[in-house]
C-alpha cells in the first residue's frame, strides 16, 4: 500500500499555506516529495475567489470585510466564491494522479465520497447533489465545498468541511455561485448529540475516509520535516507570492 503523508498545520494563514501547497506541487512534480501529501489545516477568517468567480455572488464590499478583519484572495483553484474560517477543516492533498487514475471528474467524485464516509463516521447522513460538486445533507443544505487545481495531474487545493464553523460567514456572498443555498456544519446537524470532542473525532474521520478511498496509508510528518524537505521549493513559492501579489489578490 502506498503512503499518504498527512502534516496537520493547525491554525495557519491562508497565503502561507497557499506557499506551501505550490511548493509541495513542484515537489511532486520533480519526485523531491515521492508520496501524495494531505495537508489539514483551519484558517482565520477568509474569503477566497475562485477561477469561476462572479462578482454579484460577493454580497459585501471587499474594504468591508478587511475592516472586519475578513482576508479575501483569489486562488488559481475552480469554484466561485466560499469563505473558510475557524471551526471548518481545509483539507488540501496534493496528489499525483498518475499513480491513480488520471481522471479530475473521478477524483472530484473520490474528495465527495471521502467526505460523505467521514460524516457517516460522524453520525451525519450526507450525499451528493447532481450536477454540483460538494456534500450535502438531507434537505439540500450544503455541508461541505470542494475547488481543485491541477497541473500534469498533480493536484493543489481541496476540500473544506464545516465542523462548528460560524454560518453567518456564508451570509457575506452567495456560497460558490449557488443561489439560495443554505450552508451547514456538522455541529448544526448533529445537535444535542454532538460529541465534545467534535473537532478531533473529525479530522480523525476525514483522514480514515481518505486513507479509505484513495488506498493509503498514512503517515504522519512534521511541519518543520515538511518544511525541511521542500527546501528551495518553498523558498520560491514564498517569493513568488510577495513579489507577485496579483495572484492572490481580486
Amino acid at each position: 500500500m502506498k503512503a499518504l503523508v498527512v502534516v496537520g498545520l493547525g491554525r495557519s494563514g491562508y497565503v502561507e499555506t497557499l506557499a506551501l501547497q505550490r511548493a509541495a506541487a513542484r515537489a511532486r512534480l520533480d519526485r523531491t516529495l515521492a508520496d501524495d501529501l494531505l495537508l489539514l489545516v483551519e484558517h482565520p477568517p477568509v474569503v477566497t475567489l475562485g477561477r469561476g468567480f462572479e462578482a454579484r455572488h460577493l454580497l459585501t464590499p471587499v474594504e468591508t470585510l478587511r475592516h472586519r478583519g475578513i482576508e479575501v484572495f483569489a486562488a488559481e483553484r475552480g469554484g466561485d466564491v466560499t469563505f473558510h474560517g475557524p471551526g471548518q477543516i481545509v483539507g488540501y492533498p496534493i496528489f499525483d494522479l498518475t499513480g491513480h487514475t488520471p481522471d479530475l471528474h473521478l477524483f472530484l467524485r473520490q474528495l465527495e465520497e471521502t467526505l460523505i464516509r467521514a460524516l457517516d463516521t460522524l453520525g451525519v447522513a450526507a450525499g451528493r447533489r447532481p450536477g454540483l460538486t460538494g456534500v450535502w445533507t438531507p434537505g439540500d443544505r450544503k455541508i461541505a465545498s470542494i475547488g481543485i487545481h491541477v497541473r500534469k495531474w498533480v493536484t493543489w487545493h481541496g476540500f473544506a468541511l464545516n465542523v462548528t464553523t460560524d454560518l453567518s460567514f456564508f451570509d457575506l456572498m452567495v456560497p460558490c455561485g449557488i443561489d439560495q443555498v443554505v450552508m451547514t456544519s456538522v455541529q448544526r446537524e448533529l445537535g444535542s448529540r454532538a460529541p465534545r470532542d467534535l473537532w478531533g473525532q473529525a479530522l480523525d474521520a476525514v483522514l480514515l475516509g481518505c486513507t479509505e478511498v484513495f488506498d493509503l496509508q498514512p503517515q504522519a510528518m512534521a511541519e518543520e520535516d515538511l518544511r525541511r524537505l521542500l527546501g528551495h521549493h518553498l523558498e520560491e513559492a514564498t517569493e513568488d507570492l510577495d513579489a507577485r501579489p496579483e495572484l492572490i489578490e481580486p
